[in-house]
């Protein structure tokens, strides 16, 4: 059997000169562009002796070196994982919402990896596995960061992913995030579009994708605040990168510029709630603060 994760070469053939993500695809078409895209980010592909960039150019010949082999298929479905608890908040037949902790990823990135959210729901509710534009999805239908807590939206059925894929895409879904942040945003808005940098995003009014968050400070002190926030658009890192722009980056995110909060690790945000369209109504959902959020609250002042 071939070990999946093991180091690979691929030689750029004739007629695939451009950019190397293209060539890669292209050799690996079942791969899914998710995987190729974090292979680049996370430093896992070399050309020419030096880490490469999705939009390098290759010529024929070219030696793409890559530190794992990609996989697809079945491969790449989440594998039920019993040891996570999940805290559910709505249970239905044609969907699930859970509230994910902070610190717990929401879908496996490799073939057999456990841990995450993906892996427990798969344990729990085995039709899900295989649900996903994303052989890793295991029905998800949308993801939150690993240090975000909060509620993540899990269908059960074919019909029922798509219709949700299908309200994130037309803007019909509501998320209301939660933060605390280093000093009050100073604006009530964010447009500033978006634009994905290896393990972060900044901002990029040439080739950045479009995003909007509202922000509403709900208490405030000296040195912290409280801020709900609107996310209109579900780009990465949106909300985390937006409130590092308007001069309010969240406590504890050191990515964007936050401040630890004394001996806490991670940072403080949480994904309070979130409304969509659903058959023939709209399912609204509340996800209550975690512990942890609620110290860190009682620590800042707030």
């Amino acid at each position: 059997m071939t070990d999946k994760s093991a180091p690979t070469t691929v030689t750029v053939g004739e007629g695939d000169d451009g950019r190397i993500d293209k060539a890669l695809a292209r050799h690996f078409p079942s791969a899914g562009r998710r995987q190729l895209a974090e292979l680049f980010d996370s430093g896992e592909v070399r050309l020419r002796g030096k880490r490469a960039k999705k939009g390098d150019r290759v010529v024929a010949g070219d030696v793409i070196e890559l530190t794992r082999t990609p996989v697809s298929g079945d491969a790449l479905h989440p594998v039920g994982d019993p040891s996570l608890a999940l805290d559910i908040l709505v249970e239905r037949p044609e969907l699930v919402v859970v509230a994910k902790p902070a610190g717990i990823p929401s879908q496996p990135l490799r073939a057999g990896e456990v841990g995450t959210i993906a892996n427990a729901i798969a344990a729990r509710f085995p039709e899900c596995a295989t649900l996903g534009d994303d052989p890793r999805d295991g029905g998800l239908v949308h993801r939150l960061d690993i240090g975000t807590s909060g509620a993540l939206v899990v269908a059960r059925t074919q019909d029922a992913y798509r219709a949700l894929r299908d309200a994130f895409g037309q803007g019909l879904v509501e998320k209301s995030y939660l933060a605390i942040t280093d000093g009050r945003p100073v604006s009530r808005e964010c447009d500033a579009p978006l634009a994905q940098r290896g393990d972060h995003v900044r901002i990029d009014h040439t080739d950045g994708l479009a995003a909007y968050t509202q922000f509403t400070v709900e208490k405030a002190t000296d040195a912290h605040a409280l801020v709900r926030c609107a996310a209109r658009t579900g780009r990465m890192h949106q909300v985390r990168a937006h409130l590092a722009y308007v001069g309010a980056p969240i406590t504890g995110d050191t990515l964007y510029g936050g401040k630890p909060l004394g001996d806490e690790t991670g940072f403080f945000l949480h994904a309070a709630s979130i409304a969509f369209p659903f058959a023939s109504e709209r399912i609204s959902i509340e996800a209550p603060l975690p512990a942890r959020f609620t110290a860190a609250l009682s620590a800042a002042g707030l």
